[in-house]
C-alpha cells in the first residue's frame, strides 16, 4: 500500500513539473532557414552611431549580411521582415542575473524560478546570461539543461556557483566556510558539476578569497565578488575578475573610516552612509581605486535597476510597473509595493548614493574601465528578470551614456568579459544571430528597449508578447 502510494505521489509529481514546461514551439514565430530584416534603424553593440535603413541578413542561424537596404538586398526566398519604425540591437549579455527571487516575510529566504525566469529573461531581449550566485544550484544546472536541450525557452546561460561566503552569513541559503582549504575545495566541487563562474560574497575573508580565486583561475572560471570585508583594491591585487555593484551600492570598505581589515563592519548603513556622503565619484580615493582596477583588469558590473527601488517616481512612468503587475502573482505585486512605500519615506541617502554611483560609471568608463551590466532580480523584488534589465538600459543612459554606448556596455562588453565577442554581443557578418526588434526608435526614445518584438536566438525568433501573456499571474512565489 505505502510503495503503491509513494509511487502515485511520485507520478503526480512528475506530471506538475511536466506541465510546469514552457512549450516551446508555440513562442516561435520565425523560423525560417534565411530571414531578412529591412529598413531598420541598427545599433551594433560596438559602440557606433545608430545606423539609418538597414538589412540585416540572417541565415541558418548567422548573420551573413549587414548594410545599407539600398545596397543589401534580401537573398531568393528569404523571409522578409520590414523593419521600418523600428531598432534592431544585438541580443542583450546580462551580467548580473538570478533564479531566484525574494520570498515575502520579514526573514530573508528566496525561492527558485527555474521555470519562468529563463523565458521572461529571453522575453526582454537577454539572450545571454550570467546567474551571479546561486541558491538552489541543481535547479539552476536543471534549468540549463532544459534550455540547452530546447525543451525551456531561456538564454545561454553562464552559471556561478553557490556564493563563496565566510562567517557569519547574511543569508540562511548560503554556507559558512570555515578556512581558505574548504574554499579551494568548495570551488574545485561546483566545478566538476557544471558551474563555470564564481562570486564571493560580503563576509567572506582575504585568505578565504584568495584561496577561491586562485583555484577559480585553474579551473578556468572567472571570479566575481559583492564584497566588503575584502575591499576593491585588496581583491584586485589577488586577481579578481570583476566587481558587483560599485564602491556606493556595496561599499567598498576600503573607503570608510572605521574598517577593520578583513571584517564586515557589523553597522553596514553606518558605512555605507559615510561613504556615500564624504566621497566624490571624482575624488582623489576613487580615483586611486579606478587605476588599481583599471591596471588589474578588474571589471565593474551595474545594477542600477535594483538600486532605484521606490525611491523615485519616475520607474513609473516607463511601462515597466504596469507590465510587472500583470507579471507577477498577487502576493508577490502587494509585498513588492509595501516594501517600495517604505523605501520612498526614507531619508535621502538611497538618492544620493543612486546619483553618486552614476557618476562613479561615468568617471570609471571615461578612464578607460570596463563597464558590464545586469538586473539583479533581489532587493524589493521590484527589479524582475528581463524587466529590470530593459530598466538597466535606460537608467544608464540617464546616467550619461548614450543609447549606442548604454547597448554597447549591455552586449559586446560582457559577451567580451566572457570570452564569446567571437560569436555574440554585436550585430556583424559571421556573427551568431542573437537579435532583439524593439518597435519604436531607441535612438530618440530609450523606452523603445521596453518594446521587444521578436527576440532572436541562434536565428530563431520568439514572439515577446506571447511569451509574456504565458506568464501571466506566475511571477513570484
Amino acid at each position: 500500500m505505502r510503495k503503491a502510494l509513494v509511487a502515485a505521489v511520485l507520478i503526480a509529481a512528475t506530471s506538475m513539473v511536466a506541465q510546469q514546461k514552457a512549450p516551446l514551439s508555440p513562442f516561435i514565430r520565425e523560423n525560417a532557414p534565411v530571414i531578412a530584416i529591412t529598413h531598420v534603424e541598427l545599433i551594433d553593440g560596438t559602440g557606433a552611431a545608430p545606423a539609418a535603413d538597414q538589412t540585416v541578413v540572417i541565415d541558418h542561424g548567422k548573420i551573413s549580411a549587414v548594410g545599407p537596404s539600398v545596397s543589401t538586398n534580401p537573398p531568393a526566398g528569404a523571409k522578409v521582415i520590414d523593419g521600418t519604425g523600428k531598432t534592431l540591437i544585438p541580443g542583450m549579455v546580462a551580467m548580473h542575473e538570478h533564479l531566484f527571487y525574494p520570498l515575502p516575510g520579514d526573514e530573508p529566504l528566496f525561492a527558485e524560478q527555474a521555470y519562468t525566469f529563463p523565458p521572461l529573461y529571453l522575453a526582454s531581449g537577454v539572450t545571454t546570461g550570467r546567474t551571479t550566485g546561486s541558491l538552489e544550484p541543481y535547479a539552476d544546472l536543471g534549468a540549463k539543461q532544459l534550455i540547452d536541450s530546447g525543451k525551456l525557452p531561456g538564454p545561454d546561460l553562464d552559471l556561478t556557483a553557490p556564493y563563496l561566503q565566510g562567517g557569519p552569513s547574511m543569508f540562511l541559503q548560503m554556507r559558512e566556510l570555515k578556512d581558505a582549504d574548504e574554499a579551494r575545495a568548495f570551488v574545485r566541487y561546483w566545478h566538476s558539476v557544471g558551474f563555470t563562474s564564481l562570486k564571493a560574497y560580503v563576509n567572506v575573508t582575504p585568505d578565504e578569497l584568495r584561496a577561491g580565486i586562485d583555484e577559480a583561475h585553474k579551473l578556468g572560471m572567472k571570479a566575481t565578488g559583492h564584497l566588503c570585508s575584502v575591499g576593491f583594491r585588496e581583491a584586485a591585487e589577488m586577481g579578481i575578475d570583476n566587481l558587483e555593484h560599485g564602491p556606493y551600492v556595496a561599499p567598498d570598505g576600503e573607503l570608510y573610516s572605521k574598517k577593520e581589515h578583513g571584517v564586515c563592519p557589523d553597522d553596514y548603513r553606518a558605512m555605507m552612509a559615510e561613504i556615500t556622503t564624504k566621497i566624490e565619484p571624482d575624488g582623489p580615493e576613487l580615483k586611486q581605486t579606478v587605476q588599481v582596477l583599471i591596471a588589474h583588469h578588474v571589471a565593474i558590473t551595474s545594477t542600477l535597476a535594483v538600486v532605484e527601488g521606490g525611491l523615485r517616481p519616475p520607474m513609473d512612468r516607463t511601462g515597466l510597473v504596469a507590465k510587472s503587475r500583470e507579471l507577477m502573482t498577487p502576493q508577490a505585486w502587494n509585498h513588492t509595493m509595501t516594501l517600495r512605500a517604505l523605501e520612498s519615506a526614507r531619508n535621502d541617502l538611497e538618492q544620493e548614493m543612486l546619483q553618486k554611483e552614476m557618476k562613479f560609471e561615468r568617471e570609471f568608463v571615461a578612464a578607460g574601465g570596463v563597464l558590464l551590466a545586469g538586473c539583479d532580480p533581489t532587493g524589493d523584488g521590484h527589479a524582475l528578470a528581463g524587466l529590470g534589465d530593459q530598466r538597466q538600459v535606460e537608467l544608464l543612459v540617464e546616467a550619461g551614456f548614450s543609447p549606442a554606448e548604454a547597448i554597447h556596455i549591455t552586449t559586446q562588453n560582457g559577451a567580451t568579459f566572457m570570452g564569446r565577442a567571437d560569436r555574440i554581443g554585436i550585430v556583424g557578418v559571421g556573427k551568431q544571430a542573437d537579435l532583439v526588434l524593439l518597435n519604436g526608435d531607441f535612438a530618440k526614445d530609450t523606452r523603445a528597449i521596453e518594446n521587444p518584438e521578436l527576440v532572436f536566438k541562434e536565428g530563431l525568433g520568439y514572439d515577446s508578447k506571447a511569451i509574456y501573456e504565458s506568464l501571466r499571474g506566475k511571477i513570484g512565489p
